[in-house]
């Protein structure tokens, strides 16, 4: 008798046993999945409307006309982009009306979510991903930010960005100009080694850990901000704390000294950063930004909506806004 089979799941929401081949238009697709999420994502930021926009797109390949499609990967990649500055558009609305700060989704960038936005290899690849980079992206209009990451980040040609927004070159051309000066105005200077993050992210870790106050605010920037996203989902800061002393107190809740708070050193964005478990449930991601050797920005995930990614990502749950409430309210305002 033939032995039990297992099944796998393709990513697009159908599953096969491991002794059937998927079909063809599926394995079109499932080769592009992984470039497809790193595209929705840089122009979205937020790894669950990425999901599922490369969802959407899976569905319109699943209904169209294949026959006539020469080169399914830029069939893809057209049908993706527009589905997204149809997102951009509303994400724009609702965040008018959002609570408190808003920051991009985290997605881990280390360990098992490794390549999760595709290649980080160069300064430029992990900057392009960063939180400070996405949310210089916010500035652009949707059509600017589509030819910025598909020029920039995946070396897109004009002429094919021409055709995948149905616009002249010469229109492409001028959107990636415009987009360029606009990024120019709020990019840093200087950035650090890779080295000189990890080497300041430690240290930093573990002030806050021992309950070093002294020494973390030694370790920040004299200007620090930091900035919390709770959505209006959980009790969170809903303006930045600014200044090294204000920013060390209100970070003092990181100590090891609370009880069930693990926190796991990690890479978020391409940039340092920290998990923190509560009673084993991921209550926040911890984003730093560094430079000069001292950390200048940190950015807190607190929204249990943005989470969810990341837990996946660590093979952990997701608290949920009640038990942040219950927990942790005192320890974030």
């Amino acid at each position: 008798m033939a032995g039990p089979t297992t099944s796998r799941r393709t990513g697009t929401g159908a599953t096969y046993p491991d002794t059937v081949v998927a079909p063809e238009e599926v394995r079109a697709f499932e080769a592009q999945r992984a470039r497809l999420f790193a595209i929705a994502y840089r122009l979205l930021g937020s790894a669950s409307e990425a999901e599922d926009a490369v969802q959407d797109t899976y569905l319109r390949w699943d209904g169209a006309d294949r026959a006539g499609v020469r080169e399914p990967a830029a069939w893809l990649t057209r049908v993706l982009t527009n589905l997204c500055l149809t997102r951009l558009t509303s994400a724009r609305a609702r965040r008018e009306t959002y609570v408190g700060p808003w920051l991009p989704e985290p997605v881990l960038t280390a360990g098992a979510g490794a390549d999760a936005l595709g290649p980080l290899d160069t300064a430029e690849q992990r900057d392009s991903v960063s939180m400070a980079f996405l949310l210089l992206l916010e500035r652009l209009t949707p059509p600017e930010r589509a030819v910025f990451v598909l020029r920039e980040a995946f070396g897109h040609s004009h002429r094919e960005i021409a055709a995948i927004l149905d616009v002249t070159e010469s229109a492409s051309q001028q959107l990636h100009h415009r987009a360029r000066q606009h990024v120019a105005d709020g990019r840093p200077r200087f950035e650090p080694s890779p080295a000189e993050r990890t080497r300041v992210a430690r240290r930093f870790l573990a002030a806050a850990r021992g309950g070093d106050l002294a020494a973390l605010e030694e370790l920040l920037a004299a200007d620090a901000v930091s900035w919390a996203d709770g959505g209006g989902r959980v009790t969170a800061a809903r303006l930045p704390v600014r200044g090294a002393a204000k920013v060390a107190r209100y970070l003092g809740w990181l100590s090891g000294e609370v009880t069930g708070v693990e926190v796991v050193e990690t890479e978020v964005n391409g940039q340092p950063g920290v998990a923190v478990l509560m009673d084993g449930a991921l209550g926040l991601i911890v984003v730093l930004e560094i430079a000069d050797g001292r950390v200048g920005t940190v950015r807190l995930t607190v929204n249990p909506d943005k989470l969810g990614f990341a837990a996946a990502q660590l093979g952990v749950s997701g608290i949920t806004a009640e038990g942040v409430r219950n927990w942790s309210a005192a320890r974030l305002r």
